[in-house]
């Protein structure tokens, strides 16, 4: 990992917003810096504002106090030199067009040089795919389909909600290994919400513990202490157990 430490960094981030009720705190004083290249997962209950923080960072949304920084730049300036790119739950794939036309779709709206789509669909293990419809895929493939759309312009951070929700677990763990073979290929910054400690766990070198609302940091958990390259048979290993119930114990 480079010595970039703060290549972004969170500073005592609060948001708000007015509801019927009154004002709604979401988020409240949250601080935090990722490296670049750094795998960091954030964890929470439900409803407790990961995927608003996930937002703040990405410039969807703006703070209602304090400060973000993406390598030197505001959010805005950052979001604007295309350093993003976001995977959500919910794939969002175009079910008229093929699959390599759904990756093609970011170079046709903003027509700048990119990666070939047929090689990124090669990297997320869909060769032989390309003319294949979203319907005929199963909800893993559509998840590596939407990644390899992510990656057309190599961003320097993918912004990933809850990416692999919706997929059953053998077909997740799968997924959560060639998500870290793209990590390590690419070079990436991954900030990674998940309701799983486990897949936490496995993925990052560090995880971000929300309180529930208004969200507040419970604790930060540096991971690099399991090796890497991380294979399934990790989560078999006492460490990686003993990790998730440690990790599980606080959030209770």
């Amino acid at each position: 990992m480079s010595h970039d430490m703060r290549f972004i960094e969170v500073k005592n981030v609060c948001k708000w917003y007015n509801s019927t009720n009154g004002i709604v705190h979401t988020l409240d004083d949250i601080s935090f810096s990722v490296a670049r290249g750094e795998f960091v997962s954030i964890i929470g209950p439900s409803g407790c504002g990961k995927s608003t923080l996930i937002k703040l960072i990405g410039d969807l949304l703006e703070p209602s106090a304090g400060s973000i920084v993406v390598d030197g730049m505001t959010t805005e300036e950052a979001r604007l030199k295309k350093m993003f790119s976001f995977v959500f739950q919910n794939p969002m794939l175009l079910p008229w067009r093929r699959v390599i036309d759904n990756v093609r779709l970011p170079l046709e709206i903003l027509k700048r040089e990119a990666r070939d789509p047929a090689d990124l669909l090669h990297m997320v293990g869909l060769s032989g795919f390309e003319n294949s419809y979203p319907k005929e895929l199963s909800g893993g493939m559509q998840q590596r389909v939407v990644l390899a759309r992510a990656l057309t312009f190599n961003p320097q951070i993918l912004l990933m909600d809850e990416p692999f929700a919706g997929v059953d677990e053998f077909n997740r763990d799968a997924l959560n290994i060639e998500l870290l073979r793209i990590w390590s290929e690419t070079g990436v910054t991954v900030i990674f919400i998940t309701h799983s400690i486990s897949e936490a766990v496995f993925l990052s070198d560090k995880v971000i513990l929300l309180s529930s609302r208004p969200a507040k940091i419970k604790d930060i958990l540096e991971i690099n202490f399991l090796p890497r390259p991380r294979g399934k048979s990790l989560k078999e290993s006492a460490l990686f157990q003993e990790t998730v119930k440690c990790l599980r114990e606080k959030l209770e």
